[in-house]
């Protein structure tokens, strides 16, 4: 890895910052050097939320790169919103629960997944955030979960800690799923 730009973006609730905290915190735990910079409007919980994780084996160059390698979008406008801004071959995940499988683009990579409802059959929605950092973690290959399990522990306070083996559930459930092939053109 020389340097690698994450975006995390869907509506406010959704624990975008909180996925971007804990992705951010693993890269260090690998030793690179990382910026985490959030973005939110001021109505916060069901407004856009959305951050850049900037990682690099020197320093970081700057944050809010002109391309992103990938792109979680947990919703619809947010997916609109950042496709465009994906390098070419780079990778987009996105919740299908709550995003249209649309292939404008055949330089990307995609990868749909119907995050929210697997969040609901583990028991909680608001994991969303966490599957899809499994799954990041399996496709971009920037950290281990094993990692990820390790900066969750860290990340997560001490009054939710009770929800740590969920979220560790999460993060393999979302490891563990298979992309399906597609054709695009």
């Amino acid at each position: 890895m020389t340097e690698s730009s994450v975006i995390i973006a869907g509506f406010g609730g959704q624990g975008i910052l909180l996925a971007g905290e804990v992705l951010a915190n693993a890269l260090m735990l690998d030793g690179k050097d990382v910026t985490w910079y959030p973005c939110y409007g001021a109505e916060m919980r069901g407004g856009t939320v959305n951050c850049e994780v900037v990682a690099s084996d020197d320093e970081v160059s700057s944050v809010n790169k002109k391309e992103a390698d990938f792109i979680i979008a947990l919703n619809q406008l947010s997916f609109e919103k950042f496709l465009p801004k994906l390098k070419k071959g780079g990778w987009i995940i996105a919740n299908s629960s709550l995003v249209k499988e649309l292939r404008s683009r055949i330089d990307v990579n995609y990868f749909f997944a119907p995050i929210t409802h697997l969040a609901n059959e583990l028991g909680e929605i608001r994991i969303s955030n966490i599957i899809s950092l499994g799954i990041l973690s399996k496709i971009g290959k920037l950290t281990s979960i094993e990692t990820l399990h390790k900066a969750l522990d860290m990340v997560l306070p001490e009054h939710k800690k009770n929800l740590l083996p969920l979220n560790l559930e999460a993060l393999e459930t979302g490891f563990n799923l298979q992309p399906v092939p597609v054709t695009v053109g």
